[in-house]
């Protein structure tokens, strides 16, 4: 399989099948698992095929069990696939664990690569030996990291210490501290407050626009996604159920905006053309705009012919639209087994 030069990750049919041991129910359970073992195949990922361009912050999503963690472990090098290529920056991960380390960042939720008993910074001069990082490199990082992350308010404090939020921050700027092109994060805002929240999705766009670096990003935080990606990759029992851009998702699966009007005084009626009258109670009013009809048109319409006090635009909840895909799924999952 050959990778493009623009292509930072390239998976085909990538699936992982792990064995798992039956439990023998009832008398002498013990000694027939002894005797007669039983075992299972749990495919968790299940023929993946992806492409993430150099320079992207994608959001990989799906409900719990879907099949990200292994997914990306299968990226890292980390798990072996069963079948299927893959390539990390031109590198097949499990079998060039070594290199491919040195180009990749990763965060693994609850996992952490900081020493417990050492103060952050401490960690950071230990990962500039093991990855052999330049002096100007490593003061340059830690400059420019602390100036989004405010990491020096709390880098002399051992690690056990810090907020799960100080920690994932530290985590975060240990990651890409060997300036690696390709960084993996599982759900890094958590813990973290509003604030700090922002100051992590600064930090992350910097990284891409400034730095190119490419992101694989998995989250519950619909929130993140929203304000961070423009692509989101949907799997669900490891298979891809989605791969574009938010407006494609909402355009595909029934996304839609809807129009919150209160007017100054009582409206018998409200017309709008190009749009459905969702709800109407004289003093307010709620429209959908229909066809090529847009959430600002209706805005325009309805402050030119109402006397309007306030309006407001809501858009669909991105938690709503992939619950409806994986019904969908789960729909036409089961169809196909009436019919077999």
């Amino acid at each position: 399989m050959s990778t493009a030069d623009d292509d930072a990750i390239v998976a085909r049919e990538l699936t992982k099948t792990f064995v798992v041991a039956r439990k023998h129910t009832g008398r002498f359970a013990g000694l027939r698992s002894l005797l007669d073992p039983v075992s299972d195949k749990v495919t968790v990922v299940d023929r993946l095929t992806m492409r993430v361009g150099r320079g992207e912050l994608v959001a990989l999503l799906g409900p719990n069990g879907a099949g990200k963690s292994t997914s990306i472990k299968m990226l890292t090098g980390i798990l072996t696939p069963t079948s299927g290529e893959v390539y990390v920056d031109g590198r097949v991960p499990h079998k060039d664990r070594t290199s491919n380390a040195r180009s990749i960042g990763a965060v693994f939720g609850q996992k952490t690569q900081l020493w417990w008993d050492l103060p952050a910074r401490q960690s950071f001069a230990l990962l500039r030996d093991i990855f052999d990082v330049p002096q100007a490199l490593y003061d340059r990082q830690i400059a420019d990291f602390d100036s989004i992350l405010q990491l020096s308010e709390f880098w002399h404090t051992p690690v056990r210490n810090l907020s799960l939020g100080q920690r994932v921050r530290c985590e975060m700027a240990a990651a890409m501290l060997h300036d690696p092109r390709i960084v993996f994060l599982d759900e890094p805002t958590i813990g973290m407050d509003v604030v700090v929240k922002e100051q992590t999705r600064e930090f992350l766009r910097a990284q891409v626009q400034e730095r190119g670096r490419t992101i694989v990003l998995t989250t519950h935080d619909m929130t993140e996604v929203a304000r961070l990606c423009e692509r989101v990759l949907l799997i669900n029992r490891g298979r891809l159920m989605f791969d574009g851009t938010l407006t494609q998702l909402k355009a595909e699966h029934g996304g839609t905006s809807h129009v919150n009007v209160t007017f100054a005084e009582p409206v018998n009626a409200v017309s709008v053309p190009g749009t459905r009258l969702v709800s109407h109670d004289g003093m307010r009013a709620v429209l959908a705009p229909e066809g090529a009809t847009t959430p600002e048109d209706v805005v325009r319409a309805l402050i030119s012919h109402y006397p309007v006090v306030n309006v407001g635009v809501e858009e669909t909840n991105l938690e709503d639209l992939m619950r409806d895909v994986y019904l969908a799924q789960l729909d036409a999952a089961s169809a196909a087994s009436h019919l077999a």
